[in-house]
Formats: structure tokens, C-alpha cells, sequence
């Protein structure tokens, strides 16, 4: 194995850790993450220290400090695949007669989630300065399990309101801290929620919406071209009917492109779809992310009760409201006055 494959394979170890890391943020390191770790730090023995260095210094601004990389990233994918859909699919599907509105549809879901992540990046997520910090403190109640009274963020140099985190991306304290996204390059918090709830359920559609349209085009294809009723003769010459998996090699190399998108906008819409389902537990549940993750560090209980120092806290959700007043809450945040009711 030659040295450029070896430093390929630490590459990906890295990314790869610090990626899993990443995620884990703020929780224990899972297996994954200290076995992929492990295997770069093995590596790293024959990678020379200087080119270690500058791979931990590229990482280190990649995942730990804001960047517009991802940004970037996530416009050129949206132009790659919107490029493949307009130049190809929607001239075959207009060809094929489908209805222009759906064709269209696309687009709309396009010019909608742009507007969601302009303003979700954009937008003020609820950073905590010395100005709005008396405010912020009073919207809350400390829950005494997640959040207790009394703890300074060493950063920002002030008391934690309930429901906040410091961010070490944007080197701030958020209200309401859900978790920072390197794919808008901003915290998510509660100012800021709601545009990012939309960005993700106009991103997912869209993601529908191509992949519904592009396997509509490719199986108007093979019911026009009778091809399922059809047989082929392999290497040894023997005849035998059409089956799927033929069907999927022959549609890929006469459409490449479009089935390569077709697998990538599919896979993106399960991905996305779960990611959505877990928002609208969250959302209906009245939790974030960060709550949600560091909750599964205690047992769950009808009662939250300060537990002696030998037993372990419980934890309860005390912000939760109610499905229609949790909702309501993303799209209006509480504020001093409505806190102080609580």
C-alpha cells in the first residue's frame, strides 16, 4: 500500500471521527466513534507530524468553527440535482404530456426553501448578551435535573438561563439551544426555529416531489417500450424474461444521470423524512435536540423529585404544554411576561 492510499485512509478516519463525534456532541463517545479513532490514531504513526497537523487544523475549522463550506456544499448539490431535473427529466416529462403543474411543483418547493434558509440563517436564533439577559433568564423555570440555577457559562461570563447552551461555533449562549447546523451555518434556538422547521420540511418535499416525478418518467418509459413483457439472451446464449434487475441496469445505461439522481434524491428523502419525524416529536413534545439527548442520561418519570446524592436525578419534561400550545411555542416563542405565568 503506498503512502498516498495510507494518508486517503486517515483522511477518512478523521473525517469520519470527527464527524461521529460531532454528532455526539455533549454525550458519551459511542463504539463507532473510539474504534474509528483508535484506527487513525494507529494510522497516524506513519503519517509524518507536519501533514498531521495540517489535516487537524483543516478538520478543526471544518467541524468546530463556522464555515461556509457546507453552505456552499448544499447549494451545489441543489444545483446539480435541479440542473439534471430541469435539462432532462421535466423535457422528457413534458414530452410525456405529464401535467405542468406538477412539473413545476419542484420549483415552487425550491423558491419556498430558499426563502426558509435565508432567513433561517440569517435570523438571530436568541444569542444571550448582558442587554436581554435579565429577560431571558425570567422566560424559563430551572428543571434542577438539565438546568440549575447558578451555573455560569466561563465563556460568556454569565448565569445559564434555563434551556440554553453556549455554542462553541458561534462562541455564544443561545435561548433555547436546539443545536447548531452547519448546513445553514447558524445555531437553531428559539428565535430561529421555526424558519428552520419550515427549511426542513420544503427541503424534504422537494426531495419527494423530484424522486416521485423522475420514477413516474422511468416507469411511463418501460410501460411505453412493452419492455416487462420482453426477454434477453445472456453469455451463455440462453434466452430468459425481463427481469427487475435487468431493468434497472438497462434504464441506467440509457439514463445515467437521472436514475444516479434518482437514487441519491431517494435516499435523501428517507434520511430527511426520519429527520422530520424526529422534529415533530420534538416540536409536539416541547423538547430540542440538546434536551432530548441529554435526556437520555436519566430515567423518565411522571414526578421530578431532587434525588439524594447517592441515587441518580430523574428527569421530567416540565416545559411541555400540550401538543397544540408546544406547536404554537416554535412559531411564537414565549415571552417575559407569558414566562413569568408559568
Amino acid at each position: 500500500m503506498d503512502f498516498l492510499t495510507l494518508f486517503s485512509v486517515y483522511l477518512c478516519l478523521v473525517l469520519a471521527a470527527g464527524a461521529l463525534l460531532g454528532v455526539s456532541s455533549g454525550r458519551r463517545e459511542g463504539f463507532l466513534a473510539r474504534s474509528v479513532d483508535r484506527a487513525s490514531q494507529v494510522l497516524s504513526l506513519v503519517i509524518p507530524t507536519q501533514l498531521q497537523r495540517a489535516t487537524q487544523r483543516v478538520l478543526h475549522r471544518l467541524f468546530h468553527t463556522r464555515s461556509c463550506l457546507f453552505v456552499v456544499l448544499h447549494i451545489a448539490l441543489q444545483a446539480a440535482v435541479y440542473g439534471e431535473y430541469t435539462w432532462e427529466v421535466f423535457v422528457y416529462c413534458w414530452e410525456l404530456q405529464f401535467h405542468l403543474v406538477l412539473l413545476l411543483l419542484p420549483y415552487l418547493l425550491l423558491a419556498g426553501n430558499m426563502g426558509c434558509f435565508i432567513l433561517c440563517s440569517r435570523a438571530n436564533p436568541g444569542m444571550i448578551t448582558k442587554s436581554n439577559h435579565a429577560s431571558l433568564v425570567k422566560i424559563y423555570a430551572y428543571d434542577g435535573v438539565l438546568f440549575q440555577k447558578g451555573i455560569v457559562c466561563p465563556t460568556c461570563n454569565m448565569e445559564k438561563p434555563a434551556r440554553s447552551k453556549h455554542c462553541s461555533f458561534c462562541g455564544m449562549c443561545v435561548h433555547r439551544f436546539d443545536h447548531h447546523c452547519v448546513w445553514v451555518n447558524n445555531c437553531i434556538g428559539a428565535f430561529n426555529a421555526k424558519y428552520f422547521f419550515l427549511y426542513l420540511f420544503t427541503l424534504t418535499a422537494m426531495a419527494a416531489t423530484i424522486a416521485i416525478i423522475t420514477a413516474a418518467f422511468l416507469i411511463q418509459v418501460v410501460l411505453l417500450s412493452n419492455m416487462m413483457h420482453g426477454s434477453y439472451i445472456d453469455d451463455q446464449g440462453q434466452e430468459h424474461p425481463v427481469e427487475i434487475l435487468f431493468l434497472i441496469q438497462h434504464l441506467f445505461l440509457t439514463f445515467p444521470r437521472i436514475v444516479f439522481m434518482l437514487g441519491f434524491v431517494t435516499l435523501l428523502t428517507l434520511v430527511l423524512g426520519a429527520y422530520c419525524c424526529f422534529s415533530v416529536y420534538l416540536a409536539l413534545t416541547n423538547q430540542t435536540s440538546n434536551e432530548w439527548y441529554k435526556s437520555r442520561r436519566y430515567g423518565c418519570s411522571h414526578h421530578l423529585t431532587l434525588q439524594p446524592h447517592d441515587r441518580r436525578a430523574v428527569y421530567k419534561n416540565i416545559y411541555s404544554k400540550g401538543v397544540w400550545m408546544n406547536l404554537k411555542e416554535i412559531f411564537k416563542p414565549p415571552t417575559v411576561l407569558e414566562g413569568k405565568k408559568k
